[in-house]
């Protein structure tokens, strides 16, 4: 018997689909309000800006490989900023080691990012993005460290770190 057309999946695939459609894009009320101001780049000005690599986290909503990043291990003082353009997303003084993999954060600065659900993995998970560009950046959790009790789990190819 093909364990993959069992009749359990004859039901939720549908199930599931349908779901999808219906609460996509949903917009989370997120720690911070959007900055409003928008960058509306061709397809092709975003690829001749950003590295393949890049482009496929930031544009087309990818993930890196777990440990793959040198941001995971920036322990200096600076700003992580959005690859795609430059906004200011984290504070170095909110980065913390949550054992994942990718670079973690427990507080973004104010306004800077933007939330939605994401239903890539059927559970439902919340997805942050660049609020100037829109760019993807990883996925919030609410597993962190005092006092937010948040983890922001960023892709570190999705980061530009500045430091002081």
């Amino acid at each position: 018997m093909n364990h993959f057309l069992t009749r359990r999946s004859f039901i939720l695939i549908p199930i599931m689909s349908i779901l999808k459609k219906i609460f996509q894009p949903i917009q989370v009320l997120a720690s911070s309000s959007s900055s409003k101001e928008e960058w509306t780049l061709s397809k092709e000005e975003w690829k001749s800006r950003l590295g393949p690599e890049s482009y496929y986290i930031l544009r087309e909503e990818g993930t890196e490989r777990a440990f793959s990043s040198k941001l995971n291990n920036e322990k200096r003082k600076g700003v992580f900023c959005c690859a795609g353009c430059d906004l200011p997303l984290f504070l170095s003084d909110k980065k913390y080691d949550s054992g994942t993999g990718w670079p973690s954060f427990w507080d973004p600065i104010q306004g800077s990012i933007e939330t939605k659900v994401d239903f890539k993995l059927i559970v439902p998970r919340t997805e942050y993005h660049c609020s100037r560009c829109g760019g993807h950046q990883g996925h919030v959790f609410n597993d962190g460290p005092p006092p937010t009790g948040k983890r922001y789990c960023n892709n570190g190819l999705a980061l530009r770190f500045v430091p002081d």
